[in-house]
């Protein structure tokens, strides 16, 4: 089964950019969709973005629409996740999941890294 492992998280300042991998194990993604997600304390978690192996079609929240773009890099089973013009209400842990729906009882997680947005 496949495994994932998420990392590149920081502080960062408003404005700011970072960019977070997935780093898959154990299988290659080309069979699997790769979504990034993030929890805020206090709040449930949301669907930033997916990538779907599939046909390479692309999902974004409005909330992150032009300043986050997520890639695959096939040679390094890896998917990433730009994240430019950074806010402060950008700021969770991020999760990566072999899935675009975060209740697929099917998906393997990674164990999510902290991004924060601070001055």
């Amino acid at each position: 089964q496949v495994q994932v492992v998420e990392s590149g998280g920081g502080l960062v300042q408003p404005g700011g950019s970072l960019r977070l991998s997935c780093a898959a194990s154990g299988s290659t993604l080309d069979y699997y969709a790769i979504g990034w997600f993030r929890q805020a304390p206090g709040k449930e978690r949301e669907e930033v973005s997916c990538f779907r192996s599939s046909d390479g079609s692309t999902d974004y929240a409005d909330s992150v629409k032009g300043r986050f773009t997520i890639s695959r890099d096939n040679a390094k089973n890896t998917v990433y996740l730009q994240m430019n013009s950074l806010k402060p209400e950008d700021t969770a842990v991020y999760y990566c999941a072999t899935a675009c729906a975060g209740n697929n009882p099917l998906a393997s997680w990674g164990q999510g890294t902290q991004v924060t947005v601070s001055s």
